[in-house]
């Protein structure tokens, strides 16, 4: 339950502000439940306006423990629901105007007719238009279009991509700060394909099979083992690296 979504930004006496966290510390909190969500993730969140934390007189981000609850609200919905960010604003929103509903549903029926409340179908993932992409990620169309040259960012279709995409540009702009250019990272793409295709032939048979809760049950033991495989490829890079991430 969401005491405070906005985490109460802006108020609060010297004992709250104590107990504020920077955005590493919440990103540890988040990845007991989160193992996939990253830096980039969170600032992405802030940008959509979606968690608004406060700011040291240094810039630095500092969120609260509302902040972080908000956080855990808007992965789950996305983890859990697959809906847009804009519709989870607003469901908030509502929520902080004391409107409490339920969550909005996404999927395929027919005019005038009302989904069944157990149908389990996989709905739609969220998705972005490529201005949302580039603005998320600060970049421009000529990065874009060699990203997509090397396949580290994929459209679904022309102008539409899927919301982590944010999350991918957002990364591969961050490691060319150090200078490691998109061909270089041609390799992790493949690595990342050849997992996905190890995760896909345990839960594919699952995914044909006739009963719908079959059928929902792939897709969680799919996103259950993709973030197994995250938290083992990053302690491989660690272990052969000799260093450990915070």
């Amino acid at each position: 339950m969401l005491r405070d979504p906005r985490g109460g930004a802006g108020h609060g006496t010297a004992a709250a502000d104590s107990g504020l966290m920077s955005i590493g510390t919440v990103l540890n909190v988040l990845r007991d439940e989160f193992p996939e969500v990253t830096i980039s993730k969170i600032r992405f969140l802030e940008s959509e306006g979606l968690v608004e934390p406060r700011r040291t007189p240094s810039g630095y981000r500092k969120f609260s423990a509302g902040d972080v609850e908000r956080l855990a609200h808007v992965l789950r919905m996305q983890r859990d629901h697959y809906l847009p960010l804009k519709v989870i604003r607003e469901h908030l929103d509502a929520m902080e105007r004391g409107e409490v509903g339920p969550l909005p549903r996404l999927g395929r029926q027919r005019d005038g007719e009302t989904a069944p409340e157990e149908s389990l179908e996989v709905p739609t993932a969220a998705r972005i238009g490529r201005a949302e992409l580039l603005a998320a990620a600060g970049i421009d169309e000529a990065e874009l279009a060699e990203w997509e040259s090397y396949g580290l960012v994929v459209p679904l279709e022309p102008g539409v991509y899927d919301a982590e995409a944010a999350t991918v540009a957002s990364l591969i702009a961050e490691l060319g700060r150090f200078g490691i250019e998109p061909r270089h990272l041609r390799v992790m793409k493949a690595a990342a394909d050849r997992e996905a295709g190890l995760v896909d032939q345990v839960v594919s048979p699952l995914r044909r099979h006739r009963n719908p809760q079959t059928r929902a049950h792939a897709e969680a033991r799919a996103k259950e083992l993709a973030g197994l495989t995250v938290r083992l490829h990053a302690a491989l890079v660690q272990t052969a690296l000799g260093v450990r991430l915070p």
